[in-house]
């Protein structure tokens, strides 16, 4: 609050979604205008949601805090529990645009079960299922990929001169030891098919032995790969704070196995026709939005403790993006 006054979310808008379990998290951003002045959205009301993990939030505070510098009415909903109720809520109409994620909306929202291995033909292939389907606009990504990976500590990738999960497969058996949580564990398209990929099958002698391989919380698996306690590699996302706090080093995924979640900026169709400025001023955020500024953002957050609606508006500073 030191900084000056933060903007309320609307309470009709908290009632009105209240039904679909649509509540913010703290629904407050940062006041502040575009450098120049200039109020491209004057007149627009828009709502802004967000998932409840720390990303989300903070993409969801950085678009409030910036649409609402040129010049729109924002209520801010960020911090919607879990994806169906901020999906949904967009489904309905009751919020105008939600940060997503290209792997999310194939795999979770329409059910495909195609590897697409270039974020470009991914996004193309959500976008127009989208479109047709929902009259929901998915602007082009930002650059960076949220996507599942495998991390060791940087003595470790050293130690064993490793920089690919390629190079896995020459070590000792003793060596591919990994630590995942049940969740990808379970995947139909995580663990187990991806030492397939690779030529190092689960379970295996030859391969990568049951007993190399410890289930753990998510949160417990990035201090243990920095530790090299009790794996060598860890499974990690790759804009988590975490990886850069830890000076762990993400291993290419040479083969590409895993599907490209880039961050993607959806609103629906209705007001894009009516609000076309939107489509620009996205595009200026998604365009400075990178994996090395996410970890930052994530870490700022996670780490640090900082609110998000600081890290949002001090991160547009920054940029020059509002003064």
């Amino acid at each position: 609050m030191r900084h000056g006054a933060h903007v309320l979310v609307a309470v009709v808008c908290a009632v009105t979604l209240a039904a679909c379990g649509l509540v913010s998290s703290s629904g407050t951003f940062r006041k502040a205008a575009l450098p120049d002045g200039n109020e491209p959205l004057a007149g627009a009301s828009l709502v802004v949601s967000s998932k409840s993990f720390t990303e989300g939030v903070i993409l969801g505070k950085i678009t409030a805090t910036y649409l609402a510098a040129a010049g729109a009415d924002v209520s801010d909903l960020t911090g919607a529990p879990g994806s169906a109720s901020s999906r949904q809520a967009l489904l309905n109409g009751d919020v105008d645009i939600v940060w997503e994620y290209t792997g999310t909306g194939w795999v979770n929202y329409h059910g495909e079960t195609e590897t697409i291995a270039d974020p470009d033909e991914l996004w193309e292939r959500v976008r127009e299922i989208e479109k047709q389907e929902y009259d929901l606009e998915w602007l082009p990504p930002a650059n960076f990929n949220n996507t599942y990976a495998f991390a060791a500590s940087s003595p470790t990738a050293e130690r064993l001169g490793v920089q690919r999960l390629e190079d896995i497969a020459s070590l000792p058996i003793g060596e591919r030891t990994f630590c995942v949580d049940d969740e990808f564990f379970s995947r139909p398209d995580g663990f187990v098919p991806m030492l397939e990929t690779y030529g190092i099958p689960f379970n295996d002698p030859n391969g990568v032995p049951a007993g190399n391989v410890t289930r753990m919380d998510t949160g417990v698996i990035y201090t243990s790969t920095a530790s090299g306690e009790p794996c060598n590699f860890g499974m990690v996302y790759t804009t988590d704070g975490r990886v850069r706090n830890l000076d762990l080093v993400v291993l290419e995924d040479n083969r590409s196995f895993f599907l490209p979640y880039s961050g993607t900026a959806v609103v629906r169709g209705e007001v894009l026709a009516a609000h076309p400025e939107i489509a620009g001023l996205l595009g200026t955020l998604s365009a400075r939005l990178t994996e090395d500024v996410m970890q930052d953002l994530n870490g700022r957050v996670d780490i640090e403790g900082q609110e998000p609606s600081e890290v949002a508006y001090e991160w547009l500073i920054s940029e020059g993006l509002v003064s």
